[in-house]
């Protein structure tokens, strides 16, 4: 009712965008995605597919907004960072500065944005995405969701930027992916990524590999980072010295891991929300001093992926009290059911007590496990295969 329209007329889309895009500033800034709309809006227009495209970029902004929720952006930006990866690896670029996503696409006048295939690429990766967030067995199978899932757990990012590039590069026409192709691949970054996040800690040094496997990808290689290799010796005395504080993105990944090492370890749902568990519980340290190296209560070997449900319940008690929680129990108001963590049922069922012993036990046969899994992907350098 108290409604002013100003029609501004502007000689060309571009000078339209630019004066629209100033006068927003004191408003709600445009994203990347809002611009990229007009530009394909412009597009489709000019080619009478208006509403055909209205259509399919509110199926786009819906899946979008289910499955990505970045720290910045929307989430229609994170989809577009995405697709940008495959064809940034397309045009040959391997270059460790990443230009951000508005100023690459907006190169040559927008012209990935008036390719017929790109809207409908993007569109087959967002459903790509959407199946791995719903963990869709009818199209991944379990061994492949296994993966994904301890994927999830990465201690950063580019692992979504690998595989978006992998899938747009190698699915068949159903948008399908050969399974055992797929879950070499995943293997092969998982185990990468883990070690040089110890390595080579921090996500800049990890782009110069990163992106030469992009290239890889696009040009029909295998990705065996064969000039990153890592030296047994080496990683064994980071992994040894190496403080794994519940603070660090990379203790939870590595403990995932280990989890899914187990056969019996069913698939987790990717919307549960697990702590990191002290086995030997922190707070019994603190009170009591019982382990001789007050470090070994950081080791990996004493921690463990829980529900937090559970955490929260038993957390300081004893391992002898705790074991309960593991397994699950019945009290008067019903049943409290065990951990899906298989490992801490086994533990529960086959120890009365969790020592200094058993951590330091359990933390080399996760590093030797870890060891061996880089040897089966050939990470390992020729001297140590």
């Amino acid at each position: 009712n108290n409604c002013v329209l100003l029609p501004i007329e502007a000689e060309s889309q571009d000078a339209a965008l630019r004066i629209f895009s100033t006068l927003n500033d004191r408003g709600k800034p445009l994203s990347d995605a809002d611009i990229f709309k007009a530009q394909f809006y412009k597009f489709y227009k000019e080619h009478g597919k208006k509403d055909e495209f209205i259509e399919q970029w509110k199926e786009l902004d819906s899946i979008a907004s289910d499955v990505f929720h970045p720290i910045a952006g929307t989430p229609l930006d994170e989809l577009f960072t995405r697709y940008m990866y495959y064809e940034r690896a397309k045009q040959g670029n391997k270059s460790t500065t990443t230009e951000a996503l508005r100023k690459f696409y907006e190169r040559d006048s927008y012209a990935i944005f008036k390719k017929d295939e790109t809207l409908n690429n993007i569109m087959i990766l967002a459903k790509f995405w959407q199946d791995v967030n719903l963990q869709d067995s009818e199209r991944f199978s379990q061994e492949i969701l296994r993966k994904l899932f301890v994927l999830n757990y990465a201690p950063n990012g580019m692992w979504t930027y690998l595989v978006s590039v992998y899938f747009m590069q190698n699915h068949a026409v159903d948008g399908s992916l050969d399974d055992a192709k797929f879950g070499k691949f995943l293997d092969i970054i998982t185990a990468f990524i883990w070690s040089y996040a110890l390595t080579n800690p921090g996500v800049n040094s990890l782009r110069t590999p990163v992106y030469a496997a992009m290239l890889n990808i696009v040009n029909g290689q295998d990705v065996t980072f064969s000039e990153n290799l890592f030296d047994e010796n080496r990683f064994r005395s980071i992994f040894a010295n190496y403080i794994f504080s519940n603070q660090r993105t990379v203790t939870k990944a590595y403990i995932a891991w280990w989890a899914f090492t187990f056969d019996k370890q069913e698939l987790l749902n990717l919307e549960s929300n697990f702590d990191i568990e002290h086995i030997f519980p922190k707070a019994r340290q603190q009170k009591e001093g019982s382990l001789k190296d007050s470090r070994s209560i950081e080791l990996l070997g004493n921690k463990s992926l829980l529900e937090k449900r559970i955490n929260i319940r038993a957390s300081d008690y004893r391992f002898a009290d705790k074991k309960k929680y593991y397994t699950g129990f019945t009290t008067s108001k019903g049943e409290k059911k065990a951990t899906e963590i298989v490992e801490l049922v086994e533990l529960a069922n086959k120890l009365s007590d969790f020592t200094e012993a058993e951590i330091k036990e359990r933390n080399n046969m996760i590093l030797d496990r870890f060891v061996d899994y880089l040897r089966a992907n050939n990470l390992l350098t020729l001297t140590n295969q």
